[in-house]
């Protein structure tokens, strides 16, 4: 059989999907059909209701061999959904899959055309466009690329805790890197988990306990990436771990380096209680912390700032030694085959919105730090006080604050309406105080949480429908004396409400992480326009990236619970361990190429490589590109000033000829 679409004859199949009505409606599919019979190498040209369907995908292989066709092209949807589809068919009918071409008339046309004849038309001249350009493919092969079997994750919450425990109880070999001193992430933070109000330190714990103990992982706390070479199956990742000051194969977690400090009373912030409470320079994070090893902040502690401390800490670890003020910030570097990102999220600062008084009124609060107000480990054991050490008697709820907000975020962050439902009833079972949460949706969607809601109802929880206009201690009433006053128009109500509280939380919502914009460097991913880690598709891609061997899990992608950063992050690890347990990836073809006689070794090419792809061969005074590691974005071959640099599928024949059957 010739398949030369040059010089030989060439036999092209025409399919045209009606995708039930979502082509049908808009285009006459029939009429495209009949107009591509009459092209010149159009041997069979059909119509049908779904091509990609099992009858449809047995149509093309029957015709590729009854007709011996050596070119197929099909005019359906997005080659996303569905190229890989017909290719696979094409491949079972015995043709080369990258004789096949798709074209696009149903985000290109029909779903942008009100114009039936319009569309129509726009359809017959995109086919056309794919018939003259089809028969210039060539037979590639995908390249294949093996896969190292260890994975790295970045993040340390409870998504990547639960991707890097399902990895390594499926035996491989994992590294874990967290940049805090201890893992656990904001789930540590919590009291009690919504709706079945469970301990979340008794659900998290032990799971960072296994963390710690499993032979198959390597924890590396307090620690960043810091570099990112290779590519899908191969990646070299240099790793950057701050000084501990503390060796963590010695210390025993005693922890009487803390009270042997030469700082007698906690002096600092403590960031782990939100800055409510405070610590020493030498530390633990909290009770639970993973690993269970002190930290010295750098910061703070006197010895590493001015080298002139007494060191009472190290006289009482004098059996151990543990303590190291010699220690070096070190880059270490490790080779894995698949990486998941799972870096979470930070919260909305409340202080961008000054009318709810934050920062402003002492109490104030945000839901996460009464959440460490209510935890029996933070910094008043339990006891939900205001700032002046009383309990309080009325606590107003502040829902949407950094969320469904054209202000500052439009997304809803999904928990927080659960979750302040949650803190007003742990606040019910702490205290008498009157619980009000002022919201403008209430949505619970989640497996038990309208009944949670129920709940709240039925325990005495005043809800009041309409955004807070503003958080103000002017009184105007004697029972307003002493108050935060709320001001708030009651959308149910059909009025303007003024009601005066003791304590104030505000619900704020999630953000990407400050940082998220670097790790999407360092690692080419994309984000999405909130800045959120994008998915390569949001229904049949959500955890893998456009690029290869890279997945994402948790609040990096967007916000979500407990619940469905768990089920992400299971989604990741099982993506990552069907590339190892297979051993090798398959790569596209349609990776840029050189002509090396046409060559001038300029260089040009090289730094405008957005996947550093391109490298310079100094014996042949050649540039040279790396199969595994280019994309396919033609960056290089547009740039080329010699024209030397040529990409499968997209050759100059092929892109010609497609713009000549548009035109004509």
């Amino acid at each position: 059989m010739k398949t030369n679409g040059k010089n030989g004859d060439v036999r092209i199949g025409f399919y045209v999907c009606h995708c039930g009505s979502n082509i049908a409606a808009m285009v006459d599919c029939p009429a495209v059909a009949e107009y591509v019979r009459k092209l010149a190498g159009v041997v069979v040209s059909r119509d049908y209701k779904y091509m990609c369907s099992d009858p449809g995908q047995e149509l093309i292989q029957q015709d590729i061999k009854e007709h011996q066709l050596n070119r197929v092209v099909v005019a359906s949807c997005s080659p996303l959904l569905h190229e890989h589809t017909f290719r696979n068919a094409c491949a079972a009918g015995g043709l080369n899959p990258f004789y096949f071409q798709m074209v696009n008339i149903r985000e290109h046309d029909s779903w942008v055309h009100s114009d039936r004849a319009e569309a129509t038309a726009k359809a017959k001249a995109l086919a056309h466009a794919a018939i003259r350009r089809v028969r210039f493919h060539r037979a590639l092969e995908p390249t294949r690329v093996n896969i190292h079997p260890d994975t790295l994750i970045i993040g340390g919450g409870i998504a990547g805790i639960h991707a890097a425990l399902l990895l390594a109880n499926a035996g491989k070999k994992v590294t874990l890197v967290e940049r805090e001193p201890s893992i656990g992430g904001h789930m540590a933070q919590l009291d009690k988990t919504f709706p079945t109000l469970d301990c979340s330190a008794c659900i998290l714990t032990p799971k960072m306990s296994a963390i710690r103990s499993h032979p198959n992982i390597t924890l590396w706390t307090y620690s960043e990436v810091a570099k990112v070479d290779g590519y899908v199956g191969n990646y070299t990742v240099t790793v950057k771990r701050k000084p501990r000051f503390i060796d963590e194969e010695l210390c025993v977690g005693c922890q009487e380096c803390i009270k042997a400090c030469v700082f007698k009373e906690p002096k600092f912030a403590d960031e782990f209680n939100v800055g409510l409470g405070k610590r020493k320079p030498i530390y633990i994070p909290f009770p639970q912390a993973v690993p269970q090893v002190v930290v010295i902040d750098p910061d703070r502690c006197i010895q590493v700032k001015t080298g002139k401390c007494k060191q009472t800490c190290v006289e009482a670890c004098a059996d151990r030694h543990a303590i190291d003020f010699t220690q070096q910030e070190e880059l270490l570097e490790i080779k894995v085959g698949n990486i998941i990102v799972a870096t979470g999220y930070k919260l909305f600062d409340a202080t961008r919105i000054p009318q709810y008084g934050y920062g402003r009124y002492p109490n104030v609060f945000t839901s996460l730090e009464l959440e460490r107000l209510v935890n029996s480990s933070g910094p008043t054991t339990g006891e939900i006080l205001l700032r002046n050490g009383q309990h309080p008697r009325s606590v107003g709820f502040i829902l949407c604050v950094g969320s469904r907000d054209m202000k500052t975020n439009r997304w809803c962050s999904r928990t927080c309406c659960m979750h302040s439902m949650k803190l007003a009833q742990l606040i019910r079972e702490h205290t008498d105080a009157d619980v009000t949460i002022f919201y403008m949706d209430i949505r619970a969607p989640g497996k038990g949480c309208e009944e949670f809601y129920d709940k709240s109802l039925k325990d005495g929880i005043q809800f009041v429908r309409g955004r807070v206009a503003e958080v103000t201690d002017w009184a105007l009433s004697p029972e307003e004396e002493g108050k935060l006053v709320i001001r708030v128009e009651d959308t149910l109500a059909g009025f303007v409400r003024r009601i005066p509280v003791d304590m104030i939380v505000l619900a704020t919502g999630m953000e990407p992480q400050a940082d998220a914009q670097e790790v999407r460097r360092l690692l080419n991913m994309s984000c999405s326009s909130e800045g959120w880690f994008l998915e390569r598709h949001p229904k049949l891609a959500p955890v893998a990236t456009f690029t290869d061997g890279i997945f994402i899990a948790g609040c990096c992608q967007g916000p979500k619970d407990i619940p469905d950063s768990i089920a992400q992050a299971g989604a990741a690890a099982a993506e990552a361990l069907s590339l190892i347990d297979k051993g090798y990836i398959e790569q596209e073809p349609n990776t840029a190429y050189i002509e090396e006689a046409d060559c001038s070794g300029c260089k040009s090419c090289i730094p405008l490589c957005p996947y550093t792809a391109i490298s310079f061969d100094e014996s042949k005074q050649k540039a040279v590109i790396h199969a595994a590691l280019c994309k396919g974005c033609g960056t290089c071959v547009a740039s080329c000033p010699s024209g030397s640099i040529k990409q499968n599928l997209f050759e100059d024949e092929e892109i010609f000829s497609e713009i000549e059957g548009v035109l004509t």
